[in-house]
C-alpha cells in the first residue's frame, strides 16, 4: 500500500511539472485573497458631546486655566479633559508642529541635522523669543531646532521652515495639511512660531496629539532636557556666545519632566505642553490660558500628579519583538515570525495590571509576496474581557511566492 501511495504521488508530481512547463496552470490560480483585518485602536477621542467620562468624573479636578487635557503618551488615552476642544491661541506651543515637521523631514531623509542653514532677513527680523541671529550667518539645522526647543526661538522657526519648504508660507501649508492628517479638527495655523495673528488657533487636545508624535522622535529629548547651554551666533569673525536657558521650568522643578513646549502672549496667556515619565509611564499634560506662569506650572503638576497616582502603563512587547511563528504554505521561505511594529503597551488604572492579556490576530491566508515590515495582523490587547486596543504585527522577513512545483512537493511530503 505504501509503495502504491508513493508511486501515485510521484505520478502527480510529474503531471504537475508537465502542466507548469506547458503553461496550462500558473501560480496565481492558487493564491487566495487576504482576509480583511479589522483595525481597532486605543481611543484617543473625548466622549460624545463633550460629556465627561467616568475617569474624568473621578478626577474631580477643576483647573484655573481656559483649557486642559491629560493623556497617556503611549496609547493616546485621554484621562482628563477641561474644554479640551476649545479653539484658543496657542502662542509658542505652535512650535510643536514646526518641530514635528522638521523631525519627520529628517526621518524621511529630505534633510539632515548637520545641514547648514543660512539665516534670511525675514528670519532675523522676528521679534519675541529668539537667538538674535544676523542675516547671512549659518547654523546647522540641529542648532536651530535646539534653539526652538530650549528658548522658543522665533527666528529659528522661520529659518527652519524656509530651509525645509522654501518659504514660511509653504511650510505653514504643510503644517495645516499634517494637522488634517492627524485629525486635528480644532486647528488652523498661520505662522510657524505662534506670534499673535488673526485666525491662528488650536486646542488642548490637538496639541496633545502632535506632542505625542513629537515625543516619538528620541533626538528631541536631549534638547527638551537641557537646562542651560551656549551657542555661537554672529557673522564670521564676529561670533559670540549666546546663552540658552530652558523656558520650561518644570524640567528642574518636577520629577521626571522631559518636555515639551511653553508659550505666552497677552492674547493666549500662559500655555504649556508638558511631558513626564515615571516607572515606564509617560504622560502629556496640556494647559492653555493660565493667568500666570506659576499657575500654569502648578496646574500642569496637578494633572501629572493625578495621572501618576492613579494609572500605570504596562509594556507587553517591545518594538520588533517576536509574537508568533507562522507557516506560509505558499511562501518561500515558508516560515516567518510576526513581530510588533511598535512597542505594545496597555494603560490601565493601578491595580488592574495583572488583568492585562493579548492575542495575535493574523489572517489564515496572507497575500504574497510580503516584504519585511509589511503589516500582517494585529496584536489585540485586553483588560479582562474589555478590549483596550491593538497594535500592528509585521513580517520579520521577505516572503516570495513559492513556485508551483515547490508548493506541491511540500503538500506531498505532508502525506507521509
Amino acid at each position: 500500500m505504501m509503495r502504491k501511495n508513493r508511486k501515485r504521488a510521484l505520478c502527480m508530481v510529474c503531471a504537475l511539472a508537465i502542466c507548469v512547463g506547458g503553461g496550462i496552470m500558473g501560480v496565481k490560480h492558487f493564491s487566495n485573497p487576504q482576509e480583511p483585518v479589522v483595525l481597532e485602536t486605543v481611543s484617543d477621542t473625548l466622549t460624545a458631546a463633550g460629556a465627561p467620562s467616568e475617569d474624568e468624573k473621578n478626577a474631580n479636578l477643576k483647573l484655573d486655566v481656559k483649557a486642559a487635557v491629560l493623556i497617556d503618551a503611549d496609547t493616546g488615552k485621554v484621562i482628563f479633559q477641561q474644554n479640551a476642544h476649545k479653539e484658543l491661541p496657542p502662542a509658542s506651543v505652535t512650535k510643536v508642529m514646526t518641530m514635528l515637521l522638521a523631525m519627520e523631514a529628517i526621518e524621511d531623509g529630505k534633510v539632515k541635522l548637520t545641514d547648514q542653514v543660512t539665516i534670511s532677513e525675514r528670519a532675523a527680523s522676528m521679534g519675541g523669543s529668539q537667538m538674535y541671529m544676523e542675516v547671512g550667518e549659518t547654523h546647522t539645522l540641529e542648532e536651530l531646532l535646539q534653539g526652538i526647543a530650549i528658548v522658543s526661538a522665533n527666528d529659528g522657526c522661520v529659518a527652519t521652515a524656509e530651509y525645509i519648504a522654501g518659504s514660511e508660507e509653504v511650510f505653514v501649508e504643510k503644517m495645516n495639511k499634517r494637522a488634517q492628517e492627524l485629525g486635528m479638527r480644532d486647528t488652523h495655523f498661520v505662522n510657524t512660531n505662534g506670534l499673535p495673528v488673526t485666525d491662528h488657533y488650536t486646542s488642548a487636545y490637538d496639541i496633545a496629539v502632535m506632542s505625542r508624535l513629537l515625543l516619538k522622535h528620541k533626538e528631541t529629548q536631549k534638547w527638551f532636557n537641557t537646562w542651560q547651554t551656549t551657542i555661537k551666533v554672529g557673522l564670521p569673525g564676529k561670533e559670540k556666545d549666546f546663552g540658552l536657558t530652558n523656558t520650561n521650568k518644570l524640567i528642574k522643578q518636577y520629577p521626571g519632566a522631559n518636555g515639551i513646549k511653553t508659550g505666552f502672549t497677552q492674547e493666549a496667556g500662559y500655555c504649556l505642553s508638558a511631558s513626564a515619565e515615571r516607572d515606564g509611564t509617560t504622560l502629556i499634560a496640556v494647559v492653555l490660558g493660565a493667568k500666570t506662569s506659576p499657575i500654569r506650572n502648578a496646574e500642569v503638576a496637578k494633572l501629572l500628579n493625578y495621572g501618576f497616582a492613579n494609572y500605570a502603563s504596562v509594556t507587553l512587547a517591545e518594538e520588533g519583538q517576536r509574537v508568533k511563528k507562522i507557516t506560509v504554505d505558499k511562501g518561500e521561505p515558508y516560515i516567518l515570525h510576526a513581530v510588533t511594529g511598535e512597542k505594545a503597551t496597555a494603560f490601565v488604572k493601578k491595580g488592574q495590571e495583572k488583568e492585562i492579556s493579548y492575542k495575535a490576530n493574523i489572517p489564515k491566508n496572507l497575500k504574497l509576496p510580503l516584504k519585511k515590515g509589511d503589516k500582517i495582523g494585529t496584536l489585540d490587547i485586553y483588560c479582562g474581557d474589555e478590549k483596550l486596543g491593538s497594535c500592528d504585527l509585521v513580517a520579520d522577513r521577505n516572503i516570495d511566492k513559492a513556485s508551483f512545483f515547490t508548493y506541491y512537493i511540500r503538500k506531498i511530503k505532508n502525506l507521509f
